[in-house]
């Protein structure tokens, strides 16, 4: 099982976790309400764990042209 984190944006894979057994307060999802869990966190067929985040580039693009956060998607 993995769990891979990947940029709800530009869709970059930002990091992968391999593990048999997680916990959830060791990567602090525990910290997440229920809604950002049910929008961050969507579980795969295969066993994967795929968790929506941020990348450093998207994450300065959003900062530098704040409008973009109106916008569902502002990667074309």
């Amino acid at each position: 099982m993995s769990i891979v984190y990947q940029c709800r944006h530009c869709g970059h894979v930002v990091g992968e976790v391999n593990q048999q057994l997680v916990d959830e307060t060791m990567l602090g999802l525990d910290k997440l309400s229920a809604k950002d869990k049910r929008e961050m966190i969507h579980y795969q067929q295969n066993g994967d764990v795929q968790i929506k985040t941020i990348c450093e580039n998207c994450e300065a693009s959003l900062g530098a042209n704040p409008q973009y956060h109106e916008l569902d998607f502002f990667i074309q």
